[in-house]
C-alpha cells in the first residue's frame, strides 16, 4: 500500500504543481479567460487516464492465463521504463520547471484555445497515463486489488491537497530535494515491479527458469504474515524469487540508483541573444 501511496503522491504532485503553475501564471498575467481551456485539458487527461486504467484492468480478463502473464510482464517492463525516465527527467528539470511551463504557455496563448487545451492535456496526461500503468503493474505484482488502489487514491488526494497549499502560498518545500528522495524510493519500488514482470514472462513460458529458485525464505518471512505483507506492499518483496528475478533486480537497482544519486551537473543557462543594434556604417538604400 505504501508503494502505491508513494506512486500516487509523486505522480499526482507533479501534475498538481504543473496545474498550479499554469493557473497562477494566467491569474497573475490577468488572463483568467484562458483558465477554462486549461481545466478542460486537465479534465480530458484525467478521463483518459481513468479509461486507460479500466481497459488494463477489465480488458485482459478474457485472455488465457499465458496471455495475461505475457501482457502483464510486458506492460510491467514498459511501466518501469517510463517511471525510470520520469524520475531522471524530474530530477534534471525540477529547478527550471516553472520557467519551462511559462514558455510553453506563452506560445499556447498566442495560438489560441485549442493550444491551451492541448498544453494542459499533455502536461497532465503524461503523468496520468504513467500512473495508471504503473499502479496496474503494482496491483498485478501484489495480487491485491484493494489496498494498492486505496494507497494510490490516498497519495493522489494528498498530492492535490499539497498542490492547493502550494498555490495558496501556505506551504513551501525544497522540490528538488523532495523529488530526489521520492525518486530514489521509486527506483527501489520499480525494481520490484521489474523483477515481478520477468516472473510473469516466466509463467507465460516466454522465458525459462521458472523452477530455478535463487532462495526460499518463506519459513522465515511467511507471505501471509504482517511483515511479509508489509514487504510485499512496499518493495514487492518475494520470499522465493527465481534466479532471473534476482539478477534482473540487481542489474536494475544498482546502476540506476547509483546514477540517480550522483550529484547532478546543472546545465548552464542558455545564452541570451544580443539586442539588435543599428550599424552606423551600414549603407542606407537610396530612395
Amino acid at each position: 500500500m505504501f508503494a502505491n501511496y508513494l506512486i500516487g503522491l509523486r505522480e499526482g504532485l507533479e501534475a498538481s504543481l504543473i496545474v498550479c503553475i499554469l493557473v497562477a501564471y494566467l491569474v497573475k498575467t490577468e488572463r483568467r479567460d484562458a483558465l477554462r481551456p486549461i481545466w478542460a485539458g486537465v479534465a480530458i487527461a484525467v478521463g483518459i487516464s481513468l479509461a486507460f486504467g479500466a481497459i488494463l484492468q477489465y480488458g485482459t480478463t478474457t485472455l488465457t492465463f499465458e496471455a495475461q502473464e505475457l501482457l502483464g510482464g510486458t506492460l510491467s517492463i514498459i511501466a518501469v521504463g517510463l517511471v525510470t525516465w520520469m524520475v531522471f527527467w524530474m530530477r534534471r528539470t525540477a529547478r527550471h520547471l516553472k520557467a519551462e511551463l511559462h514558455g510553453k504557455l506563452d506560445q499556447a496563448l498566442v495560438m489560441g484555445t485549442t493550444a491551451l487545451v492541448v498544453t494542459a492535456f499533455l502536461a497532465v496526461g503524461r503523468e496520468g497515463l504513467e500512473t495508471a500503468l504503473f499502479i496496474w503493474s503494482a496491483v498485478q505484482a501484489t495480487g491485491d486489488g484493494v489496498r494498492p488502489l486505496a494507497g494510490a487514491a490516498l497519495g493522489l488526494a494528498t498530492a492535490v491537497l499539497l498542490g492547493w497549499l502550494f498555490y495558496r502560498g501556505a506551504l513551501k518545500i525544497n522540490l528538488a530535494r523532495f523529488f530526489t528522495w521520492t525518486g530514489a524510493m521509486l527506483v527501489v519500488v520499480a525494481a520490484g515491479v521489474l523483477a515481478y514482470g520477468f516472473h510473469d514472462l516466466q509463467e507465460a513460458r516466454f522465458l525459462p527458469g521458472l523452477g530455478t529458485k535463487a532462495f526460499d525464505v518463506s519459513d522465515a518471512i511467511p507471505p501471509g504474515s504482517w511483515y511479509g505483507t508489509l514487504l510485499k506492499g512496499t518493495i514487492n518483496f518475494q520470499p522465493d524469487p527465481t534466479v532471473l528475478q534476482v539478477v534482473v533486480w540487481t542489474l536494475y537497482v544498482v546502476p540506476v540508483l547509483t546514477l540517480f544519486l550522483l550529484p547532478s551537473r546543472s546545465k548552464p543557462a542558455p545564452a541570451q541573444p544580443a539586442p539588435a543594434t543599428t550599424d552606423p556604417t551600414a549603407t542606407k538604400p537610396s530612395a
